[in-house]
């Protein structure tokens, strides 16, 4: 079937789910395995897998690592912009989507192939990662506000009832993806290597790929409108409202909460090194505990859809503005929580530190004999020149092969991982009202044909977010002191971002007393 043969409008008497639907909701979920199982393990890669072709370490330290990461996540939200104005302009949403997905693909395919590098002596690991990262950065990011109103415009006046609940949907199929990925690359990455923990993101993707293919003759094609129309509707009085209204929103408050929220793949993993990572019942990997914020998704979805919504309902209308605003603040809660778990952690890591340190020279005679997987050499080495910090303590302890219960019964009294749990629970709480609802917000207040142009909008506030976490991590190495401490080294680093965030909403509150907009459904006057 030829492009010109497909629907390009809704059918506005159905009244049901579109067929499309599954299509985009199962691409959308293979996806999504593949970009959070990759970026889930980024950071603990960085500090302690990466090497260079003579397979010496070549780590990152703990804000290069952050600042990479943070502009990693910064490109790839800033790329819907581009491919927003691509699907808006020239392609249509649904080949910028099937094409841009390759380059996604090979971006998979370089980080699978770093681990070639050490093993051959051929070539560093870094390179590899930083192309894989820019290829995958374009390709998640050029398609990401593609699908998001792709979803849209599957709808028509007979079944927008139905557009909450097919995005409160497209948001679980997300976190479905990277709670399954979540689990699996992290254990991928410690017990096969990074070519399984990258690999195995790169084959979802291509599943995700080949599911949006396979829908290709059920969905709507709302037709690119071309650079003409495209300019005049960004330029229309409609459209310069929308912009107006909606970039404040997305370009300076959402910013913050991205901010907060992204740091979840970085500053709170590195925090779980040095916490007492026995919890319920298990001795969980620090990039693993990122799982239990899509779980907390998928969770949260249905309370908030049918039983907080509505009790708030009883006392005031939760308007999206009013959710985004309660959202804003449970984030910044969330960074408090963490500071006081930093807080705790550092008045009791000196101590542990030293007995794990005093015990070295018995384990390493205790353990010569008994794992062969030890490396005796850096043990040795270790024992007689330790790192300052329990957190480096740790991962180094663990890169020689040092068992993790003896490890884990050591650190019993840090600090319980539990506490990120309660830190992840109001974060996630927030992000339900955040980004479920600016998903939804940003398709409804942009005229017809910009609505990928105002996705992307919106995602390069993510961007600006991670954009600015990064340059502060970039900049506090450079400001380092003698020990290793940085003007915001330990509880400081989240307190201050908690502030900014209650700072945030404080002026936040006032635009949103002050907003007026206009909603707008894809098939609708003036469609």
């Amino acid at each position: 079937m030829t492009q010109h043969a497909h629907r390009t409008e809704p059918d506005h008497n159905l009244n049901g789910m579109p067929r499309g639907v599954p299509f985009i909701i199962g691409n959308e979920l293979a996806e999504r395995f593949s970009f959070y199982g990759m970026r889930g393990i980024l950071t603990v890669f960085m500090t302690r897998h990466l090497l260079d072709a003579a397979g010496h370490d070549a780590f990152l330290t703990d804000e290069n690592a952050k600042g990479v990461y943070h502009l990693f996540t910064a490109g790839a939200y800033f790329c819907p912009l581009l491919g927003a104005i691509i699907s808006d302009v020239l392609w249509g949403k649904y080949k910028t989507i099937l094409l841009i997905s390759l380059m996604y693909c090979a971006g998979h395919g370089m980080l699978a192939l770093m681990d070639l590098g050490p093993v051959t002596g051929m070539w560093d690991m870094a390179p590899f990662l930083y192309l894989g990262l820019a290829l995958i950065a374009i390709g998640a990011g050029g398609i990401k506000p593609c699908v998001s109103a792709h979803v849209g415009d599957q709808f028509g006046r007979g079944n927008k009832h139905l557009l909450t609940q097919v995005f409160n949907w497209f948001y679980f199929s997300i976190n479905l993806g990277a709670a399954a990925s979540n689990v699996l690359t992290p254990i991928l990455l410690a017990t096969v290597g990074p070519w399984m923990a990258f690999g195995l993101p790169g084959v979802l993707m291509g599943i995700a790929t080949l599911l949006f293919w396979m829908g290709r003759n059920t969905f709507i094609h709302v037709p690119p409108s071309g650079g003409k129309k495209f300019m005049e509707e960004t330029f229309s009085p409609a459209g310069l409202r929308a912009l107006r209204n909606l970039a404040p929103l997305f370009l300076v408050f959402v910013p913050v909460f991205w901010a907060i929220f992204d740091q979840t793949g970085s500053a709170w993993v590195l925090q779980a090194e040095a916490l007492n990572r026995d919890f319920l019942g298990m001795t969980w990997l620090e990039s693993q505990v990122q799982i239990v914020n899509p779980l907390l998704i998928l969770t949260l979805i249905p309370v908030f859809t049918y039983g907080v919504y509505p009790f708030m309902a009883r006392f005031f209308e939760p308007t999206p503005l009013r959710k985004i605003g309660i959202g804003f603040l449970l984030s910044a809660a969330s960074f408090a929580v963490s500071a006081l778990i930093e807080s705790s952690s550092n008045s009791r890591a000196p101590r542990v530190r030293q007995e794990i340190v005093e015990q070295l020279p018995a384990s390493l005679s205790e353990l010569e004999s008994a794992d062969p997987h030890l490396d005796k050499d850096a043990m040795a080495v270790l024992a007689a020149d330790p790192p300052a910090e329990l957190a480096h303590l740790v991962r180094r302890l663990r890169r020689v092969g040092y068992p993790q219960d003896r490890l884990m019964d050591q650190m019993a009294t840090m600090p319980s991982i539990g506490w990120q749990f309660l830190g992840y629970f109001l974060l996630t709480a927030g992000e339900v009202m955040v980004s479920i609802v600016c998903l939804e917000f940003a398709y409804t207040q942009s005229p017809p044909k910009m609505k990928s142009f105002i996705m992307g909008v919106y995602f390069l506030g993510v961007s600006l977010g991670n954009l600015a976490v990064s340059a502060l991590n970039f900049v506090l190495d450079m400001f380092k002191d003698s020990e290793g401490q940085t003007p915001l080294s330990g509880p400081s680093y989240y307190w201050f971002f908690a502030g900014l965030m209650l700072v945030t909403t404080c002026v936040y509150v006032v635009f949103a007393r002050t907003y007026q907009g206009e909603t707008y459904i894809q098939g609708e006057k003036g469609a």
